[in-house]
């Protein structure tokens, strides 16, 4: 099944284990040492931070308890980073970049020449979003940010803030009030979509992500499944379930929550038949040009025809990608994130 997400709750250890296993494959993949990286700039606690992350992957612990001890004291905090702290520490956005480790070249060939589109969508918790960035920042990529509306008005400064320290890096130029199971959340992607393709860069695929997301993959494996994908798109899809048909057969009201009404909608104007599938997928630039340059077209009336509908992301992306337009792959390419699991949302499909 291709890009599927693990689910389950992501507790400090495993974010920790997670956090090592991108560093040490930095490392690994680059063939980086300390004295011959005079063209890269990685912090000095990524190297005092490397033998305890090795021990922890490897599961060799015994002989470094001592360094786990004082890794995982040194990542042990009781409060969060606020808003306030982002907006004051990104008024000098050099030393920022620097103190927070975040990658300022490229770290081969290969990921240089083939660069990747990121559609982040956020409402909350600061922190997390600065860690998702951190994790999956590399200077030829391009990442469109999608703030709530209804998120505080310090935490839009705040991620304002974070964002003009890096050139490829934006906030979307039209922003929803998106409600969970609505509409607002696919428009929340179709506008950076939008925005990524009026961007310089030159990016090969897209991926969109949500504020809970960590990636399990460094930025150089993802080029390589991407690669593998040569050209075409992955989405976990299935035939609709009889349970879940009703989420399409039926028009739904949106106020704060989404609300099933007894009026039966007209059939899908789309040849294809209904699928269902995941809200998080893996498309190529081909795909999205396509999608937002169909005008008047099938597509363009099939997803107006999806806005009254019950968690359209969870059956509209299916349903185009595996339609006669454009291929899907049957290949097993695995999500690159995790997502920490939410109350009343026991997985993300």
């Amino acid at each position: 099944m291709s890009c599927c997400y693990v689910l389950h709750k992501v507790d400090f250890f495993f974010s920790l284990s997670l956090a090592c296993l991108f560093l040490s494959f930095a490392f690994w993949e680059t063939a980086i040492d300390r004295s011959s990286s005079s063209q890269f700039h990685i912090p000095d606690q990524f190297f005092a931070d490397l033998p305890a992350c090795l021990a922890i992957i490897a599961g060799a612990v015994e002989g470094t308890k001592a360094e786990i001890k004082e890794l995982l004291a040194s990542r042990r905090r009781k409060t969060t980073l606020s808003e306030d702290f982002y907006i004051n520490a990104t008024k000098d956005c050099a030393a920022y970049i620097e103190n927070r480790g975040f990658i300022s070249v490229p770290l081969s060939e290969e990921e240089l020449n083939f660069p990747i589109a990121y559609s982040i969508v956020i409402h909350e918790k600061i922190e997390m979003f600065e860690r998702l960035l951190q994790s999956i920042y590399a200077p030829q990529n391009i990442y469109c940010v999608h703030i709530d509306l209804k998120s505080s008005l310090s935490f839009h400064k705040a991620v304002k803030k974070i964002v003009s320290c890096f050139p490829n890096v934006f906030v979307a130029s039209k922003l929803e009030s998106v409600v969970y199971a609505s509409w607002s959340r696919v428009q929340a992607d179709l506008n950076c979509m939008k925005d990524l393709l009026h961007s310089e860069v030159q990016w090969r695929y897209l991926l969109n992500t949500c504020g809970t997301d960590f990636p399990i993959k460094t930025n150089r494996e993802m080029v390589k499944a991407l690669k593998v994908l040569n050209g075409r798109n992955s989405l976990e899809t299935e035939a609709t379930s009889a349970s879940k048909k009703a989420r399409w057969q039926y028009q739904h009201n949106v106020t704060n929550r989404i609300i099933r009404t007894d009026v039966r909608k007209s059939p899908p104007p789309i040849s294809s038949p209904m699928f269902s599938g995941n809200a998080y997928f893996v498309v190529s630039r081909a795909f999205v040009k396509y999608l937002m340059q169909n005008g008047n077209g099938e597509i363009q009336k099939f997803m107006e025809w999806e806005k009254d509908t019950y968690s359209p992301d969870e059956h509209m992306w299916a349903t185009l990608l595996k339609s006669n337009n454009h291929s899907c792959s049957s290949l097993s390419l695995s999500r690159p994130f995790i997502r920490k699991k939410k109350k009343k949302r026991a997985f993300f499909s």
